[in-house]
């Protein structure tokens, strides 16, 4: 049975590269990563809230049929609100597979200082360091993870992984909690 498997956490967390690490080493698993995937809408740096909404119901196809053709996909994508998630999730359930939605977690100021580590020349990461910024930066960073912890404790369905400064030692947890 096929797998989606969601990598939730804060921004800097360290999503996209474990996401990135995990497909390398596992033939055939698809990285589904919508905010790579918003870039290619025209628009996307104006309105990356809004070439979000066009480039979901893509993503959901995209991700369904890949686990239709028996393969896991990876979602490292940010999802605090629960409507969202759920409807990730149906994508996988709804088609008979499994959807295993993993947060990331790291201690206080970690993902803040990775984030703010980003490459400057990716335009990507510019736009979103600019949307951070303007939301508070740093501490909106660790709300959303305090947010997002809580968030799971009332879910039930959460694996939590420790996304400590190791970056290798993260990756071993991940693989490890998923089997």
């Amino acid at each position: 049975m096929a797998r989606l498997i969601h990598l939730n956490g804060a921004p800097g967390v360290g999503k996209s590269t474990l996401a990135e690490r995990y497909v390398a080493e596992h033939p055939g698993v698809l990285c589904c990563d919508v905010d790579r995937l918003r870039c290619l809408v025209g628009g996307w740096a104006d309105d990356f809230a809004g070439t979000g909404a066009i480039i979901r119901p893509v993503t959901l196809a995209m991700i369904r049929a890949h686990l239709d053709g028996g393969r896991d996909v990876v979602l490292p994508q940010l999802l605090a609100d629960e409507g969202e998630r759920a409807r990730f999730r149906s994508t996988a359930v709804d088609g008979g597979h499994t959807y295993v939605h993993v947060l990331l977690q790291a201690p206080p100021g970690v993902a803040g200082d990775r984030f703010s580590r980003r490459p400057a020349g990716d335009q990507l990461n510019a736009v979103i360091g600019a949307q951070v910024a303007r939301d508070g930066g740093g501490a909106r960073i660790d709300e959303l993870d305090r947010r997002l912890a809580g968030s799971a404790r009332s879910a039930g369905d959460v694996v939590v992984v420790e996304a400590g400064a190791d970056v290798d030692a993260t990756y071993l947890a991940l693989v490890a909690a998923l089997g």
